[in-house]
């Protein structure tokens, strides 16, 4: 199983520069479709509910106070991902590279999404700083309703 520096790194060799929130926000929606699709987690860290969306802390870590980022900025290996790992991130990119760091994080945001549930289960009100845990179940069943209605957010 790779990491999400794993996964950062290969989106980054896809479709740098971007924005390090817009990179959060492929990571979050990579990890949710691959979870639905493949009934597997993609990588072991783990999504926090922070104030503009679902947040990886450990790739927030590698960069934090950078806006734009480029392949060689995360030490993630992107030849540590399987077929199938690469496969969902081909298709999150082709669907959600073509929206703003800020649309995506709108577009998590949604009600009664795993970043909403996350939130409501800290009682954090809009703004609010929260490090509560989206969940897998939540993620898997959010994002399995996305594959079976053929909506993409």
């Amino acid at each position: 199983m790779g990491t999400v520096h794993d996964v950062a790194a290969y989106i980054l060799s896809k479709a740098a520069p971007m924005s390090a929130m817009k990179l959060q926000k492929l990571c979050y929606y990579a990890y949710g479709y691959h979870l639905a699709w493949e009934d597997e987690p993609m990588f072991p860290e783990r999504f926090e509910a922070w104030a503009n969306g679902p947040v990886a802390p450990a790739l927030y870590a590698c960069h934090r106070g950078r806006f734009n980022l480029n392949a060689e900025d995360i030490t993630g290996d992107p030849k540590a991902l399987t077929t199938g790992q690469r496969e969902s991130v081909d298709i999150v990119l082709e669907t959600f590279n073509q929206y703003t760091a800020h649309q995506l994080s709108e577009m998590s945001h949604q009600t009664e999404g795993p970043w909403d549930m996350a939130r409501r289960r800290a009682g954090a009100r809009e703004l609010e700083r929260s490090n509560e845990e989206l969940s897998d179940v939540d993620m898997f069943e959010y994002f399995s309703r996305l594959v079976s209605t053929g909506a993409d957010d």
